[in-house]
């Protein structure tokens, strides 16, 4: 309750002075504030000060409330007047004090729960978005207030709901509060509306890179000592026929009957993204390093930086280039390396991986270039690699023995150009093992038909390829001289490997189902934005030891709700209070982790009042004419 004066005459003195009135303020069925009045109270004394003012209508709030009042007023003004202001009020009845328990008092057996949603997630995306300061950042490139609050809309629910843009509108309607946090109108909802909001999005790409590349290395206080470039693929459901983008391509998800199209990404160690880029699904890796190089330098202060590279990109043009740029480069080396010794003075390494796997450290040298070269041995690398190698021989035994059935048999192929055809294919489908067979194949040349095939492993070669499994060859320009830390440094290409993996399994990136490539290209940025706020959330709670990944901390977010209660209490009043639910103690670790307040809302209640009653109009006499 507050007090609210108007200027009148007041008749007793003949002098303008102020008429003031008892009000108190509500919110209706339909969310509106709304006010009315308690009590007139008339004209006051002059003396009567503003801080008087506040302490009566402060002390005849708590009493409606029936709160204990702790300390005992000590004014006479305000003791007087509040006195008497409580007795007017109960005389009047309008606030029904003598049921004023009553009146907070529900009946069990209206009560209704409704719109209930999903929170938690949605509550830890939005404080991770203000956390990273989007929507200033947004507004600052010419986004309008609703432009902004749809884009922190569509980008929280891309995280969480990661969706076709017409299935995540409906998620946004009927399951989710995150609306309630961003503020944008419910209503105005569609999957159009999602479309042209990706657009507008990927239209600031460059800016949002940069922005949030230097906003988490301030926030988290990184240095991009360390960079990882790799490239993933991710196919299309459709034929793409007008598509520039979509291509035919070797398709890491094994899905060659599909057009692809190739993302490119580098990010730091701790997994945020320096620069993105989007190629044409048919590029080959080592193509795409220069356009990377020229764009990461403008981007970010990363001079000097190492690049940690897969060996697909590693060839010998692209690192020349990296080193004429001024960085450093980690790399597998592309081919194993047969003419190198091992540097004199220098130990052997042994190290346990996080896998509690034992690997063997060595630095060689060799003639080729002066690089540094580091020698792994794997023991696990090893049996894995033996185990394909039995299988891959054993298949394509299999595939010689069905030749050679064939040329036996009544209507098989016996032609020789035709039958050595089919060892080509064979070949050409297990490289990695039919180099080391050597095949002998007899035709008889008069009928040119092939009378047998025979063939053996080369134990030369066969013992040269054995001694070699779970051997591999780092290679840098680094001046390190520390085998553990090159190791180490290399092993950060993994948090890269992880980055894809959220994308493509906890994100959903694949396969992607839209017509044109503006709408794909927009797609996969909207994708990578929520990547971010994921990004920037398990990195802090990996730093506290949370290690669960995105879909398990979602699930663990879900189990916070949104919900609206009402009831009628005896005033037949309709009292509609909306609250968040508890969260569970899984979900306030997290909280506490991310500093985060365990709810968005403590609680937002509405009465709905009984309305007054009308004296109905009856009309006493009524003529009735014939008809």
């Amino acid at each position: 309750m507050y007090f609210k004066f108007t200027i009148r005459k007041n008749p007793a003195t003949g002098k303008l002075a102020g008429y003031y009135r008892l009000i108190e303020s509500y919110r209706n069925f339909e969310g509106r504030i709304c006010h009315r009045t308690i009590l007139n109270v008339g004209f006051m004394d002059e003396s009567v000060t503003a801080d008087q003012l506040l302490k009566i209508q402060q002390q005849l709030t708590h009493r409606y409330e029936q709160r204990q009042m702790i300390f005992e007023e000590h004014d006479p003004v305000v003791r007087d007047y509040v006195e008497e202001f409580w007795q007017r009020i109960l005389k009047s009845r309008q606030l029904d004090i003598v049921s004023a328990a009553q009146q907070r008092m529900i009946n069990a057996d209206t009560m209704q729960h409704s719109n209930v949603r999903e929170l938690g997630a949605e509550w830890m995306c939005y404080h991770t978005w203000n956390e990273l300061q989007l929507t200033e950042f947004l507004l600052s490139v010419g986004f309008s207030e609703t432009q902004t609050q749809l884009a922190a809309t569509q980008v929280i629910s891309r995280a969480i709901y990661p969706f076709s843009e017409l299935r995540t509108s409906r998620c946004i309607k009927e399951n989710s509060a995150v609306t309630e946090l961003t503020g944008y109108d419910l209503s105005r909802i569609t999957k159009d509306k999602l479309y042209a909001g990706a657009l507008d999005l990927y239209a600031v790409k460059d800016k949002l890179e940069k922005y949030l590349s230097k906003r988490t290395n301030e926030l988290f206080d990184l240095e991009d000592k360390i960079i990882l470039y790799d490239l993933t693929n991710t196919y299309f459901e459709g034929d793409k026929r007008n598509s520039t983008l979509a291509k035919f391509g070797r398709s890491k998800e094994k899905r060659n009957d599909a057009k692809l199209v190739v993302l490119a990404l580098v990010v730091n160690t701790e997994g945020f993204i320096k620069y993105s880029a989007i190629h044409e699904g048919n590029i080959a890796d080592c193509n795409t390093l220069g356009s990377m190089i020229d764009k990461l330098s403008q981007c970010s202060n990363t001079k000097g930086s190492v690049v940690v590279l897969d060996a697909g990109i590693a060839t010998e043009d692209n690192l020349a280039l990296l080193a004429k740029k001024g960085y450093k480069y980690l790399c597998v080396s592309r081919s194993k390396i047969k003419d190198y010794e091992v540097i004199k003075g220098r130990l052997t390494t042994l190290l346990e991986t996080k896998s509690k796997q034992q690997i063997q450290l060595k630095a060689v040298s060799t003639p080729r270039n002066t690089d540094y070269y580091l020698e792994v041995s794997s023991e696990a690398k090893a049996l894995k690699e033996a185990g394909m190698k039995t299988q891959f021989e054993e298949r394509f035994e299999q595939s010689l023995r069905i030749i050679e059935k064939a040329i036996h048999s009544k209507n098989g192929i016996k032609q020789a150009n035709k039958v050595h055809q089919r060892i080509g294919r064979a070949k050409q489908k297990y490289p990695s093992v039919q180099h080391y067979y050597n095949i002998d194949v007899t035709t008889d040349e008069q009928s040119n038909n092939v009378i047998s095939i025979t063939w053996k492993k080369d134990d030369q070669k066969h013992e040269a390829k054995q001694n070699g499994l779970g051997v591999y060859f780092l290679r840098t320009n680094l001046a390190l001289k520390d085998e553990a830390v090159i190791w180490n440094i290399y092993n950060t290409i993994r948090e890269i490997e992880a980055s894809f993996r959220t994308l493509k399994t906890d994100l959903d990136l694949r396969p992607i189902y839209h017509k044109n490539d503006q709408s794909t290209m927009a797609h996969l940025h909207l994708g990578l934005l929520a990547y971010w706020l994921v990004n920037t959330i398990r990195h802090q709670l990996k730093a506290k030891g949370i290690n669960s990944c995105w879909t398990e901390i979602v699930r663990i977010g879900s189990t916070q709700k949104m919900i609206t209660t009402t009831g009628q209490n005896a005033h037949d009043e309709i009292i509609s209070v909306r609250k968040c639910s508890q969260p569970t103690e899984k979900l306030k670790e997290i909280y506490e982790t991310l500093q985060m307040k365990p709810k968005a809302f403590y609680k937002r209640k509405s009465v709905v009042h009984k309305p007054a009653l009308k004296k109905s109009e009856t009309i006493d006499d009524k003529e009735f004419t014939p008809g």
